[in-house]
């Protein structure tokens, strides 16, 4: 009988099951949106039972619509929306609060206030982190102090704490199992990614009793059983989806780096077995545990990539599909007169400025919509560009070839200048899906189906994009990148 992983991808705006063969390949896409909530300017949040029965529901549809038999599914993988918190109460199972949301900004002047007191180094040497509203402590924190009684509950043992991945395989086990891997703690702030610990000191910090925590464990692992119509599926690989991406990418030697280009882009690059501390704003984190040895990796973000293509379509109504940008692109040659600054929620890495805000600049009177267009795509590349280089100062290795994926790599116009502002190989995984099949690889791992060999094997790449820009136009047009990112910064008082 042929063999199945279900790979249960729970992303920031749907919930998606990819159905996997054995040989990895993609057999059937189930997807579901999800709603946000926006109570107050800056918070974000999620409706959790939402998101477990749409991700539920996601799971059904692809094994009927591809008429598997449940027999043949082996394994189930997960991935998730990182740092995204929810805290429940362990005996009723309902979620005290709404998901808060990893872009949420509710804490970010507590955050300020942690940073006054001189805590920044203590945080990074621990956690690999900055202190900012992005990461999952502060937000467990304000739902303590905000909703009834949650203090009390939680000091009395009685409430939980998870990423999305724990809160998904909390009720997939049918409440059995409260863990999370390696990848997902590494992003609370709270866990120690030097004695892989939960770290007393931070808890102590941010007032988060110990009891609500779950069990850290190998990425690729047995985690439980997902009983379904009377099969017990295991689950057996758990990552947050940028380190489920650069697994799937098969980034396993030091210095392999991948960018994924979704809502943000997220590029990773693994620096092998020991935690690689960044002097340019780039964080350091666990990529995943695997046969008992933990790998690191570096990372930074962009924050506005595919969102800033939302922004031309849904506010500024000036095109009607992403596939347009690049036949409008492609359009306009050799103008590069206008740069786009889409900081519209502040700037992620080298420069960590929530201050910043979106921009134009370069604007002439016969400037239109299509200058912008291509503008703002560019803008994603230079974003890129400026992580790049400050990831090959901190691991001191330089970049042969950048692993792409996500929506926005199947852009050719994208993917082209990105090489060439790059001046370095980029290629284009066959299966875009790099984050879904990195946490299926995880799972087919976990149970014995494949080995690190397998997979590395099995990586085909689709195309590849050579840079061809001259020198000299490469190094003016990003100076004058940089000229527009500084006028952008410190915008907000």
């Amino acid at each position: 009988m042929k063999k199945y992983i279900l790979s249960l991808d729970q992303g920031t705006t749907s919930s998606r099951t990819v159905l996997f063969d054995e040989n990895g390949i993609i057999c059937g896409i189930s997807q579901k949106e999800t709603k946000q909530i926006y109570p107050k300017h800056g918070w974000v949040e999620q409706d959790p039972i939402e998101i477990y029965q749409s991700q539920l529901q996601t799971l059904k549809d692809v094994v009927k619509d591809n008429h598997i038999n449940h027999a043949s599914i082996v394994a189930i993988g997960i991935t998730n929306q990182r740092e995204t918190t929810v805290v429940w109460n362990k005996k009723t199972g309902k979620a005290i609060y709404n998901a808060i949301i990893w872009q949420d900004k509710r804490t970010s002047d507590y955050c300020k206030g942690l940073k006054n007191q001189g805590l920044e180094e203590t945080v990074k040497e621990k956690t690999g982190l900055v202190i900012d509203s992005y990461f999952s402590a502060t937000k467990i924190k304000w739902i303590l102090e905000n909703v009834p009684n949650a203090k009390k509950q939680a000091e009395n043992g009685e409430l939980l704490f998870g990423t999305i991945d724990t809160w998904l395989l909390w009720n997939l086990t049918q409440g059995k199992v409260h863990a999370t891997d390696y990848s997902n703690a590494s992003r609370t702030l709270l866990f120690n990614i030097n004695t892989l610990q939960w770290d007393d000191d931070l808890l102590k910090t941010f007032e988060i009793p110990k009891t609500l925590l779950p069990e850290v464990k190998d990425s690729s692992c047995l985690f439980g059983d997902f009983n379904f119509n009377g099969k017990n599926i295991p689950i057996a690989g758990i990552a947050g989806d940028q380190q489920a991406a650069l697994f799937g990418q098969a980034c396993f030697e030091k210095g392999d780096t991948k960018s994924t280009y979704g809502t943000g882009c997220f590029l990773l690059m693994n620096t092998g077995e020991k935690p690689q501390y960044s002097n340019n704003g780039l964080l350091t984190t666990i990529a995943w545990g695997i046969n008992n040895k933990i790998y690191y990796a570096l990372e930074g973000s962009v924050f506005n990539a595919g969102s800033a293509i939302q922004w031309l379509r849904d506010s500024l109504e000036i095109i009607n599909s992403a596939k347009e940008t690049e036949t409008i692109a492609n359009k306009i040659k050799d103008d590069y007169s206008v740069f786009v600054v889409p900081a519209f929620s502040g700037l992620g890495a080298p420069y960590w400025d929530m201050e910043a805000r979106g921009a134009i600049f370069g604007l002439t009177q016969d400037t239109g919509k299509n200058q912008i267009i291509k503008a703002t795509l560019e803008a994603i590349a230079y974003q890129c560009k400026d992580l790049i280089i400050a990831m090959q100062e901190d691991s001191k290795v330089v970049l042969s070839a950048l692993k792409v994926d996500g929506g926005a790599s199947a852009n050719n116009y994208l993917m082209q200048f990105q090489a060439d502002v790059l001046n370095v190989k980029i290629e284009r995984a066959k299966v875009l899906e790099s984050t879904a099949q990195g946490a299926a690889f995880l799972a087919g791992i976990g149970i014995g189906l494949w080995k690190i060999e397998d997979i590395l094997r099995n990586r085909d790449i689709e195309k590849e994009f050579i840079p061809e820009m001259e020198e000299r136009k490469r190094i003016k047009l990003y100076k004058t990148w940089g000229k527009a990112v500084k006028r952008s910064m410190n915008w907000e008082d």
